[in-house]
C-alpha cells in the first residue's frame, strides 16, 4: 500500500517546528528516523496531513558532555550511538544495546529519540535509558521540561508527551570507577523484538553491590523494574537464586505469539542470570 497524501514541511530550527505544530495540532507527525512511521503511514495505519521533518535541526544529533551528564541528541542515530567513544567510556549499556535492534539499515536511519517517543515495548532503548536512571529533555509550546526515564512511559505505546511536544535530548549521570552494566535479550531470530530482554546498571561493592537496577522489556506493556530481583543482589551477587525466584514478584508478562506467560518468565530467570554474570563475574 502507500500512504494517504501529505504535506511536507522542514523546519530549520527547533522553533520552527515547534510553532508548525502547533499550528497544525494532531493533524501533524515529526518524522525523523521514520522507521517505525514510514511503515504506519504505508499501512495507512496513520495519515496525517502534514509530515515535518525535524532531520537536520540544529544541536539534535550531538553527544557531548555538559554540566556531569552525558548529552545525546534525540536524533543521534543508533550506529552512530553505538560507535561514539563518549558513550561506550560513560554509557556502555547503550552501546552494548545498538547491536541488538533490528538489522544495519534500520540502525543507520532511526534514532535514538523516535525509538523513545514510539515505546514499543520489545524495544531495547526505552529499558536501557530507565536502567541508566536518564533524565529526557522535552521541548513544547509552554517552553522545555525534563521527566525521570522511568515517568516517561506511561503505556503500551503511550509516553509522557502532550499535543506539540518533542523530544530532544537524554542526559545521562556520569558512573563512577565502581559502575557495571549488562546486556542481553533473547529473540527467535537476530533482529527479530526481543521475546524477553534485560538491561542492567549497577555499582559494585564487594560480593554485591551498591546499586542495581534490573530492567526487563518484552514483559509488559513498556520497560519493567525489577525491584525485588535487585534487592536479592545488592547485598549478595551469589544470590541468583532468590533473585530469579523473585522475579514472579517483579514480572507478570501477556502471553503472545511468542510463547506463554510462563515461559517467558523462564526466559526472564535465564536472562537475569546470563547478565549478572556480565556484571559480576
Amino acid at each position: 500500500m502507500k500512504p494517504a497524501p501529505f504535506a511536507y514541511a522542514k523546519p530549520t530550527s527547533l522553533e520552527e517546528a515547534l510553532a508548525l505544530l502547533a499550528r497544525h495540532g494532531d493533524a501533524a507527525r515529526p518524522l525523523a528516523g521514520g522507521q517505525s512511521l514510514i511503515a504506519s503511514l504505508n499501512m495507512r495505519l496513520s495519515a496525517p496531513e502534514l509530515l515535518i521533518d525535524i532531520n537536520g535541526l540544529p544541536g539534535l544529533a550531538d553527544i557531548a558532555l555538559a554540566d556531569g551528564v552525558l548529552r545525546i541528541g534525540a536524533l543521534v542515530r543508533h550506529e552512530a550511538l553505538g560507535a561514539a567513544p563518549l558513550v561506550q567510556r560513560h554509557a556502555p549499556l547503550l552501546a552494548r544495546a545498538v547491536p541488538f535492534i533490528a538489522h544495519p539499515a534500520i540502525r543507520n536511519r532511526g534514532t535514538i529519540g523516535g525509538s523513545l517517543a514510539f515505546a514499543d515495548p520489545a524495544a531495547e532503548l526505552p529499558a536501557c535509558v530507565v536502567a541508566l536512571d536518564a533524565s529526557l529533555a522535552i521541548a513544547g509550546p509552554q517552553g522545555t521540561r525534563k521527566l525521570p526515564a522511568h515517568a516517561f512511559f506511561t503505556g503500551l505505546y503511550a509516553t509522557a508527551l502532550t499535543q506539540g511536544e518533542l523530544l530532544t535530548a537524554i542526559e545521562i549521570p556520569l558512573g563512577g570507577p565502581d559502575a557495571c552494566c549488562g546486556f542481553d535479550e533473547l529473540a527467535r531470530r537476530h533482529g527479530d523484538y526481543a521475546m524477553v530482554g534485560l538491561a542492567a546498571q549497577g555499582r559494585r561493592a564487594g560480593a554485591g553491590f551498591a546499586a542495581l537496577e534490573l530492567v526487563f522489556f518484552g514483559v509488559g506493556t513498556g520497560p519493567v523494574r525489577a525491584r525485588h530481583a535487585s534487592d536479592a543482589l545488592v547485598a549478595d551477587a551469589t544470590r541468583l537464586a532468590d533473585a530469579q525466584a523473585a522475579l514472579a514478584r517483579d514480572l507478570d508478562p501477556p502471553a503472545d505469539l511468542h510463547g506463554s506467560a510462563k515461559t517467558k518468565l523462564h526466559l526472564a530467570r535465564v536472562l537475569l542470570g546470563r547478565v549478572i554474570g556480565q556484571m559480576h563475574p
